[in-house]
């Protein structure tokens, strides 16, 4: 039998990321948004002389909406109308499962060109509202697992933030520096161009959005500090929303390719892996799912340059990285969560698309893009970009 072909990405983009609700994405729709990036795709693919009778599919994470496949709609605009679309849902980790659902398809032979990533608009999404007695909720997001007492099914800040600090003694100052390091990681990445590359520009209603607007130039220690904790109730409680990740809109799209097409390769799938823990431990998930993909991978930690850790919240990125001993230093060098935002459904595909234009900047090397994901589940994703 023929060798497998290497799943390679020739292409990687993004929206910039907006602030919900208030931000210049308000009045953008999620089928606004995944048009202009699967657009983008297909016209970079043009580029390099693939048609768009070569696309063989279009995933993409939309992890909070019911209904309709935002990829097919997004397929049809783009002018791909010879291909379908499929729509992903592992919550905050749709984006990553998109991009591992294409190498997959490639890798096996099925399919040689697919373009995958993830959409989210927190600002026009529908939301799922519940009767409980008299009284209906309106809650941000639907129950991603049975409520309990410790893991309740429709606070994150427990399950994600507070559980994991407790487990791995990440005190309130820690989350805290660990956000201030996520606003200057991210306004000096914007400073200094290094998403030039990567986003894609979106006409709005608003005007023409060039630059993610979430991170903080004039946060500190000590506004950080300010903030009350989301909980007072709880006795030494120490989530805040300076230290967790934002409410936000945007979108990614990276095209997963054969490597038996030729196309010029920016980086290299080689590996992923998802997993499923007790919902209690939510925010612990990526120390299960980075060693799982990178023995995939016939890694170790000791091979990784880069990592991108979403900061749900940051107590869980420090959580991580002190439980599997990483270097400060390669993790979330451009910021995350609580400083880019945490667009839910395409933050996986943001990641790697940063992932794969910041290892290239630096010449090559191992990176890997992981996250927790509602429920008790994470994910994780090892690519290699090739030096120069």
């Amino acid at each position: 039998m023929p060798e497998a072909p290497e799943a390679v990405i020739v292409s990687a983009l993004r929206t910039p990321v907006g602030t919900a609700v208030k931000g210049t994405l308000r009045d953008t729709t999620a089928y606004d948004l995944a048009d202009l990036v699967v657009r983008s795709a297909a016209d970079r693919l043009a580029d390099q002389g693939i048609e768009p009778s070569r696309v063989d599919d279009v995933v993409l994470g939309e992890g909070l909406y019911g209904g309709g496949v935002i990829a097919r709609h997004a397929a049809i605009t783009a002018g791909l109308t010879s291909v379908p679309g499929l729509a992903h849902n592992r919550h905050c980790a749709a984006g990553l499962a998109a991009v591992q659902t294409a190498a997959a398809s490639v890798r096996a032979g099925m399919d040689e060109v697919v373009i995958a990533g993830g959409v989210n608009s927190a600002s026009t999404s529908p939301r799922l509202r519940f009767r409980e007695g008299e009284d209906w909720t309106d809650p941000w997001l639907p129950p991603t697992h049975p409520d309990r007492p410790d893991a309740p099914n429709a606070d994150m800040s427990i399950t994600v933030g507070w559980n994991a600090a407790v487990k791995a003694g990440v005190s309130r100052e820690d989350m805290d520096a660990w956000a201030l390091r996520s606003h200057r990681n991210a306004v000096r990445a914007i400073d200094e161009g290094r998403f030039d590359a990567e986003i894609v520009p979106v006409d709005t209603p608003h005007g023409l959005f060039r630059v993610d607007e979430h991170p903080r130039r004039d946060t500190s220690m000590e506004k950080l500090a300010a903030l009350k904790p989301l909980h007072p109730e709880i006795e030494g409680f120490s989530i805040t929303a300076g230290n967790a990740c934002g409410g936000n809109d945007g979108a990614a799209a990276l095209v997963v390719a054969s490597s038996r097409l030729g196309l010029p390769a920016l980086a290299t799938v080689r590996g992923w892996a998802s997993v499923g823990v007790d919902p209690a431990d939510t925010g612990l998930a990526p120390v299960q799912a980075i060693p799982k993909a990178l023995a995939r991978a016939g890694l170790s930690t000791d091979d990784v340059d880069l990592y991108e850790i979403n900061e749900a919240f940051a107590s869980m990125c420090v959580a991580t990285v002190r439980l599997l001993d990483l270097d400060p230093d390669t993790v979330n060098v451009n910021g995350s969560g609580c400083s880019l935002g945490h667009p839910v459904a395409a933050t996986g595909g943001r990641m790697l698309v940063t992932l794969v234009h910041e290892l290239r900047r630096r010449g090559g090397g191992i990176g890997v893009a992981s996250m927790c994901a509602g429920g008790g589940m994470g994910s994780a994703v090892v690519i290699e970009v090739a030096a120069p």
